[in-house]
């Protein structure tokens, strides 16, 4: 997608998401009843024990392709027989009120389908990042739960983890003053994974920038608190006979519009897991910054920020009703996993072409 018409597309989406419809039909309930649509590891062993954390949701359903799941998720969870659904009869879900929201928890080029569904059957949708594939399968769903009234919210847990917050809102106060340079390096150590798996298949959207990738981009661009203007790239190939279809490590160079830079890293074979700002006058930094607890906050000062003492996923979801039951705005709306997406395509772009491309 050209410079121009990127650019032309984000302005329009943000401006028509300035009162979305959601807001003036949201529903008048202390708890939101979840539905949790693919049962995978995610599924299993983060979201669901974080659903039974919540104060303003509940799980409430399940969708699925996989039968043999569905008597130990009613076990487990108490998920009543008019709750569970396939994948292919999601449309029923317009008659259940006791399910307003749909999390899609299913590989990454499946998201625009089933939120889709999960839109027209009139619930709104949580999508876990990344949140699709292109920018304009991004503008797809926003385009749909816009005009079926519904919210639609990423899961970008570390938006909403406290420590993350507060080095996010440094971009506006600037503590330590004007950024000298930002590293945004998410990775884990690893060999890879079997073949068939969906991670290891690139029109699934496996690989490390999809996977990793948007934690990299999400906490430059908040660090910075503008937009990149352009970015270079390479692959790092250290396993090419295992990682054949997808990438396993991408480094990046983020340039904005004031000069600056943010050296960003992405791998599902390097263990990097750090967001620093360097600063005229300091330094402050997360590290680890995108692990599922210990997300510790440090800074030149000598202040040290303890890790959140609870579910990450628990307060995202939370959160996430919070903005639905009280109809205020999201913490991180489709617009913002648009955003990171727009920069995915132009990091592979650049990395595939060896030039800087223009975001």
């Amino acid at each position: 997608m050209a410079a121009f018409s990127r650019r032309s597309l984000l302005r329009g989406l943000l401006a028509s998401a300035a009162f979305p419809a959601w807001q003036r039909s949201a529903a008048a309930k202390q708890k939101l009843g979840v539905a949790l649509l693919g049962l995978g590891n995610y599924s299993t062993y983060q979201l669901a024990p974080a659903l039974t954390l919540t104060q303003h949701c509940q799980l409430t359903g399940i969708i699925t392709g996989s039968a043999e799941k569905i008597p130990l998720w009613q076990q487990r969870y108490g998920i009543a027989d008019s709750n569970v659904y396939h994948y292919d009869d999601m449309h029923r879900l317009a008659d259940n009120p006791a399910i307003d929201v749909v999390y899609v928890v299913v590989p990454t080029a499946l998201h625009l389908k089933y939120a889709k569904l999960a839109a027209q059957a009139g619930k709104h949708v949580w999508c876990e990042k990344p949140m699709a594939m292109t920018v304009q399968q991004c503008q797809q769903m926003i385009e749909a739960c816009a005009q079926n009234k519904m919210s639609l919210s990423i899961g970008y847990r570390m938006m909403h983890e406290p420590n993350t917050q507060r080095f996010y809102r440094y971009a506006s106060r600037r503590p330590f003053g004007q950024l000298s340079s930002i590293t945004s390096l998410a990775g884990y150590s690893g060999n890879g994974l079997p073949a068939s798996n969906w991670r290891m298949q690139k029109q699934m959207g496996g690989g490390a920038l999809y996977d990793m990738g948007v934690y990299a981009i999400n906490g430059a661009r908040h660090f910075a608190g503008s937009e990149p203007t352009a970015v270079t790239a390479t692959f790092d190939k250290s396993h090419p006979e295992m990682f054949t279809d997808v990438d396993e490590t991408t480094l990046f160079t983020l340039t904005f519009a004031n000069g600056l830079e943010a050296q960003c890293g992405a791998s599902v074979v390097k263990g990097f897991n750090r967001l620093r700002a360097d600063c005229e006058q300091g330094w402050y930094q997360l590290s680890p910054m995108q692990t599922y607890s210990g997300v510790r906050g440090q800074q030149s000062d000598g202040k040290h920020y303890p890790a959140f003492n609870g579910s990450q996923q628990a307060k995202q979801m939370d959160d996430n009703a919070l903005a639905i039951l009280h109809q205020t705005a999201l913490i991180a709306p489709g617009e913002e996993g648009l955003k990171d997406i727009a920069i995915v395509e132009a990091v592979l772009h650049a990395a595939h072409q060896g030039k800087s491309i223009t975001i």
